[in-house]
C-alpha cells in the first residue's frame, strides 16, 4: 500500500490553496473528482461567484493574479436588495469581482506546484482511521486504489465524508438551488432577495457573461416548492424564469453557533466549508476557504498541527462571530425593514 504524509480530499478553493502553500517537507496527495482536461466533469458548486475583498486580499498576499478567462462579465458595483414581504427595495454598494466559480476552481488546481501529487477524476469511497494511520480508498478510471497517510484533511465541502467520520457537531444546513437562463435583453444587475415566509436565508441573481443565474438558499424541508414560490416573486418584478438552461443543487453549511465550527480530531482535520468556515450572513465562503487553508498550512510547521490550527483560527472564528451578529440584522424581518426604511448606506439611484 502506498503511504504519504498527508492526503487532502478535495481540490476546490480550500484544498488547492492548502496544497500550494503546504510545507515542502511533507509528501502530499490531493484527490479530486474534477478533471482539467474535461472542464465539464466533476461537481459544479451552485455559487454566486463573487470574490469578496478579503478573498482578493488573500490572493494578493499569495502573489496570484486571476487570468481573464476566470473573470465573468460584467463587473457590477451595487446589489439591488428586495424584501418581498415588506415591499422595500434598496441598492447597496459592493466591491466584488465577478468570476466563474467552476473556472476559478480549475485555475486554482492548475496553481498546485509540481512537487504535490494531484490526482484528478477520483471518487473517495471509504476512509478508515487506524491507531497509526488513515486508510483512504478511492476509484480512479474504474479501478479501486488505497493509500495510507499520517494526516487526512477534509476539504470536501458541506457533505464532507471526513467531517462525518469525526462525529463532528451538527451544523445548520440549507439546500442551495440555482438555475441558469439566457440573459436576452435584460439590464445586468446583482440581486439579493428576502422572504421570511420561504427562507430565513436569501435568494440571489447574478449575471455571468450571456447567462442569468437565479439561486436560493432554502430550508431542507420542501426546498423545491419554496424555490418555485420564490421564482413567482421574481416574475412579479418582470424577470422571466420560465425556461432554465440548467439546474444545480448542493448542501450549504451556515454555522448558527461558533461550536458548529469544527477543525478536526486525531489524524483527521477539516478546512473550508467542511469545517464550517463560511459566513452565516452572506454564505460567502471563498475568503474563509482561503484563509483557513493558510492557517492549516502554517499549523503544519509546528509539532502539534491540530492545536496550532485551533490557535491560528481564533481571529477567523471572531470574524464568523461578527457575521453571526450581522445575520441577526439581515434575517430578523423587523430589523431588516427598519434598516431598509432608514436608507442607511444605500445608494441613491439616479433616474
Amino acid at each position: 500500500m502506498r503511504h504519504v504524509d498527508v492526503v487532502i480530499i478535495g481540490a476546490g478553493i480550500s484544498g488547492s490553496i492548502l496544497a500550494l502553500s503546504f510545507p515542502k517537507t511533507f509528501s502530499v496527495l490531493v484527490l479530486d473528482k474534477k478533471q482539467r482536461q474535461d472542464p465539464q466533469s466533476g461537481f459544479k458548486k451552485p455559487c454566486g461567484g463573487l470574490l469578496a475583498p478579503d478573498a482578493q486580499k488573500t490572493l494578493s498576499a499569495l502573489g496570484l493574479s486571476i487570468p481573464n478567462h476566470v473573470l465573468a462579465s460584467p463587473q457590477m458595483f451595487s446589489v439591488k436588495t428586495v424584501d418581498f414581504v415588506s415591499k422595500k427595495t434598496r441598492h447597496y454598494q459592493r466591491h466584488y469581482v465577478n468570476v466563474d466559480r467552476h473556472r476559478l476552481d480549475l485555475w486554482l488546481m492548475s496553481q498546485v506546484p509540481q512537487h504535490i501529487n494531484l490526482e484528478e477524476g477520483c471518487l473517495v469511497t471509504l476512509i478508515e482511521e487506524t491507531k497509526e494511520n488513515v486508510h483512504i480508498t478511492y476509484l480512479k478510471d474504474e479501478q479501486e486504489e488505497t493509500v495510507s497517510c499520517a494526516w487526512c484533511i477534509g476539504a470536501d465541502g458541506a457533505s464532507s465524508m471526513v467531517r462525518k467520520l469525526c462525529d463532528a457537531p451538527k451544523i445548520r444546513q440549507y439546500l442551495a438551488i440555482q438555475e441558469k437562463y439566457s440573459l436576452n435583453d435584460m439590464k445586468p444587475f446583482l440581486g439579493c432577495f428576502f422572504n421570511q415566509n420561504l427562507t430565513d436565508s436569501y435568494a440571489w441573481i447574478n449575471i455571468k457573461d450571456d447567462t442569468l443565474e437565479f439561486g436560493a438558499a432554502l430550508p431542507l424541508q420542501d426546498s423545491l416548492k419554496r424555490y418555485e414560490a420564490f421564482k413567482k416573486h421574481i416574475k412579479n418584478i418582470s424577470i422571466d424564469l420560465s425556461h432554465p438552461l440548467s439546474k444545480e443543487a448542493c448542501l450549504v453549511n451556515s454555522p448558527k453557533r461558533l461550536s458548529e465550527i469544527y477543525l478536526g480530531k486525531g489524524r483527521l482535520l477539516l478546512v473550508g466549508e467542511a469545517a464550517g468556515w463560511i459566513s452565516p450572513s452572506s454564505l460567502e465562503g471563498m475568503s474563509y476557504a482561503m484563509d483557513s487553508a493558510l492557517n492549516l498550512s502554517e499549523a503544519f510547521k509546528s509539532d502539534n498541527p491540530l492545536r496550532s490550527y485551533y490557535l491560528l483560527s481564533r481571529p477567523l472564528k471572531f470574524k464568523i462571530f461578527l457575521k453571526q451578529l450581522k445575520s441577526i440584522v439581515l434575517f430578523t424581518p423587523w430589523i431588516r425593514r427598519l434598516v431598509m426604511m432608514s436608507g442607511m448606506e444605500a445608494v441613491k439611484m439616479k433616474d
